[in-house]
């Protein structure tokens, strides 16, 4: 096949669809395929405007002047071409190639549903509704979907207006190696690395800052943990570096000199972080899959998440659930202490008891492996250009 991946402009910074595209890319050239990834350059955001007008250049050049330059190479590339959207956000570009062979990756449809008002842990304004409105009208006259999750898949439906030709579910594969280790031996790697003592181990959350990620939930769960049992265990919070409200609550926590809020680690160091935790803390909102579980599980690691799609997709039996955290902040401390005994009850396992659910862990994460997935993702693209 002869393969066109559209991607995000890497004047974005964001790093999570950039390895999805690059698995992709990859995948597909190992698999004999020929590929090529189209993605807007930044002409107009190098421009000397001021800082309040980057944004808009950004927009210029992802949604006028690259489109021209799609137009204008698409003459020299022949019908059975396939043209490969690494996510429905690139939406606005869909229209291009509407009448030709082409793919759309779904990962999760949270922006589509606040700017619609239905999430209101995450209200958005005006401008915001209007892109996200720009944004669906391009991805609704696709035609062929492929969704991380069911939950993806059922949102998707809900968006389109009508049947898709193709929509499918492919659950993501690990893009890296994770595999169980020591704790022992890396609570000490960790531990040197941070100036911490972890030789009896530690409480992990791993996560960016955005809403839905539920930070400051983790921080609720700990205090609540600490007050309830008694026990000091650190809280090792690794991501971006701490928005205003996730300080804030770090602050105010009786117990901030035990937690310990890193950003800028490697890869390798997650890989490691994740091998000694005691326990994985990822009570998200909500997820358009759900990486971290399926890492976590897959490094030896038990994990607690959300009882709530696609959290539950990914954990299936091996993982511990706990309810949504409230939006009504009277009922956050209720909330907080019973996810704090799911945690306690996790820790006092006994060591049969803790071997049994790490092994459940690890032959679930087994489901996510990256062959697989491309592996399925291949064929999909085969079927869209019969």
């Amino acid at each position: 096949m002869r393969i066109v991946f559209f991607t995000h402009p890497p004047f974005l910074g964001s790093q999570s669809m950039p390895r999805f595209a690059t698995m992709l890319n990859a995948g597909m050239q190992a698999r004999g395929h020929q590929t090529e990834v189209w993605t807007p350059q930044g002409f107009f955001l190098k421009l000397p405007v001021p800082a309040s007008l980057k944004k808009w250049m950004g927009y210029l050049d992802q949604y006028i002047l690259f489109p021209a330059q799609v137009r204008k190479r698409l003459k020299a590339y022949p019908a059975n071409t396939l043209f490969v959207f690494t996510d429905q956000a690139l939406g606005p570009w869909v229209p291009l190639v509407k009448h030709r062979p082409h793919v759309i990756h779904c990962h999760d449809f949270l922006a589509q549903r606040s700017a619609l008002g239905k999430i209101p842990e995450n209200p958005t304004g005006k401008s915001g509704q209007a892109y996200q409105a720009y944004i669906r009208k391009g991805y609704q006259q696709g035609q062929n979907f492929i969704s991380v999750s069911k939950q993806t898949q059922h949102d998707l439906h809900q968006f389109l207006d009508r049947t898709p030709k193709l929509s499918e579910v492919v659950y993501n594969g690990l893009n890296q190696k994770f595999q169980a280790d020591s704790a022992a031996k890396v609570r000490q790697v960790i531990g040197d690395d941070i100036k911490v003592k972890l030789t009896t181990g530690y409480l992990l959350h791993i996560g960016g800052n955005q809403w839905y990620k539920n930070r400051i939930g983790v921080i609720e769960i700990y205090n609540a943990w600490r007050q309830l049992y008694n026990t000091d265990l650190p809280l090792i919070m690794i991501g971006a570096a701490p928005n205003g409200k996730l300080q804030e609550a770090y602050s105010q926590s009786p117990y901030q000199k035990d937690i310990y809020l890193l950003t800028g680690k490697s890869d390798e160091f997650v890989r490691l972080a994740y091998q000694g935790a005691s326990v994985f803390i990822f009570p998200s909102l909500a997820e358009g899959f759900g990486w971290p579980i399926a890492e976590a599980m897959a490094s030896g690691c038990p994990v607690i998440t959300t009882n709530q799609a696609p959290m539950t997709e990914v954990g299936g039996n091996a993982a511990y659930y706990i309810v949504s955290r409230p939006h009504r902040q009277p009922e956050v401390n209720a909330w907080a202490e019973m996810a704090a005994s799911k945690v306690n009850d996790l820790l006092r396992l006994s060591p049969d008891e803790r071997q049994m659910t790490i092994e459940a862990g690890i032959q679930n994460a087994k489901r996510f492996d990256s062959d697989s997935s491309l592996a399925a993702i291949e064929t999909i693209y085969k079927r869209v250009l019969v």
